[in-house]
């Protein structure tokens, strides 16, 4: 039987990213160019700057992939290809060299949701296992998703403004931390203490249950700073951190534990560039011993193409193939694809 190999493509933010699947399972390569240091003294991330980065090394990405998998384009079964959500011009960037590529050497294009390669990417640590539920956070959304089989997702609560990451960076430009700010505030926490007790939005009884907002909390965090500094008063940076770390995964851990009341399922999916927090790890291995919890490993927790290729293997499987008329949907949702 003939080996299965996937190129697949990520360029949905900031970083771009080829790599190589084989069989469904075993990533031969996932080559990552990060601009991290572009955007660094913008304190964020600037869509043009990610666009025009993502034309100078793609080719490059590319060429590197399938010489680090050892093999060439004659063995590829097909092309996959982030669609979106994301920034629309960093999309249609890795969009127009997968259809490029695709069609010049007549392979299968498949379409893949960005925030279904998060959850995807656990499949490097062990199979998945239906019904699963995931919670998926990173800089762009926080939201709990019910997987009853693959390719059957169902959002069940998301966030009503601000994502847990994008709260993250947020707070770390007031700190006048190095962007981007997490692994930072993470480490800071670990050495402070909880002492300024913010608030823990959309926790009420009579709240959505399954429902986030971190906006409250990010406008706290900065009235605090602010009102500090009116005063002439300086904050410790570790037991703010520590602060605002401990508001963020009481209301993480909170909505998690009710979501896996209400939808029993085998396994427990987290995902997304926060799960590599060290803090949210640790209260998840404490707080959640009654089902088994699956984190991707660091590398696959941020964006990359690895976590593409994986998610794109359910999407082959169903004949979900993409047209040449492919597009870039910022927006994308879950629903969109089910």
């Amino acid at each position: 039987m003939k080996d299965k190999y996937i190129l697949a493509f990520e360029t949905s933010c900031d970083e771009t990213s080829v790599a190589v699947l084989k069989n469904d399972q075993e990533l031969l390569s996932n080559i990552i160019a990060s601009q991290i240091d572009s955007h660094k003294r913008f304190g964020g991330v600037v869509p043009e700057v990610a666009s025009r980065h993502h034309v100078e090394v793609i080719t490059t990405c590319i060429n590197e992939a399938l010489s680090e998998a050892n093999i060439t384009v004659s063995d590829l079964t097909a092309v996959a290809v982030t669609e979106g959500p994301g920034l629309v011009g960093a999309l249609l960037v890795g969009i127009a060299a997968a259809k490029a590529f695709a069609w010049a050497h007549e392979l299968p294009l498949i379409p893949v949701n960005h925030m279904a390669g998060h959850l995807w990417a656990a499949r490097q640590v062990k199979p998945l296992e239906f019904p699963l539920m995931a919670l998926l956070v990173s800089g762009g959304h926080t939201e709990l998703v019910y997987v009853s089989e693959p390719g059957d997702y169902k959002i069940i609560g998301e966030t009503r403004d601000d994502a847990v990451g994008e709260a993250y960076d947020k707070v770390g430009r007031v700190m006048q931390l190095t962007y981007p700010a997490g692994r930072e505030i993470d480490m800071l926490a670990h050495q402070g203490k909880d002492v300024f007790n913010f608030p823990r939005a959309m926790m009420k009884h009579d709240d959505p249950a399954l429902e986030f907002s971190f906006s409250g909390l990010k406008s706290a965090f900065i009235n605090t700073v602010h009102n500090a500094e009116q005063k002439g008063e300086s904050l410790d940076v570790k037991d703010l951190s520590a602060s605002f770390q401990a508001a963020v995964l009481d209301v993480l851990l909170a909505k998690t534990k009710i979501a896996l009341t209400e939808y029993p399922v085998k396994m427990l999916v987290v995902a997304g560039g926060v799960a590599a927090n060290k803090g949210l790890r640790d209260r998840l291995a404490a707080e959640i011993t009654d089902i088994d919890v699956v984190i991707p490993p660091l590398r696959l927790c941020g964006d990359n193409a690895g976590m593409i290729a994986y998610a794109s293997v359910c999407e082959y499987n169903q004949n979900h193939f993409a047209d040449w008329d492919l597009n870039a949907t910022p927006s994308l949702s879950f629903e969109q694809l089910s």
